[in-house]
């Protein structure tokens, strides 16, 4: 499927994207380069073949679970307008 102009300059408006007359035949020249890899990897036959959670199949690394940084919530909060009980208060902006 290739675009046409008409075609890409609906896609700019919808997106709303700011396109001047000397970029189009750029940008339709390479989205049909996309659409066309596109096709060819939808051409591609794959029954059969199960598809892959990882491409490696590999588990992940665990570190243990431990604390590096010290609470330093008190420091943030001295700085803050306003708290209460450890929280931040803020102005209410819906009515």
């Amino acid at each position: 499927m290739a675009l046409e102009r008409c075609d890409v300059e609906k896609i700019a408006h919808l997106a709303r994207l700011g396109l001047n007359d000397g970029e189009l035949p750029r940008i339709t020249e390479a989205l049909n380069s996309i659409l066309g890899l596109v096709d060819q990897m939808q051409a591609v036959d794959t029954t059969g073949i199960e598809p892959l959670a990882h491409p490696l199949e590999a588990s992940q690394r665990l570190r243990p679970d431990q604390v590096t940084e010290s609470n330093q919530r008190d420091a943030y909060q001295a700085i803050a307008p306003s708290t209460e009980s450890g929280l931040y208060l803020v102005p209410k902006v819906i009515e």
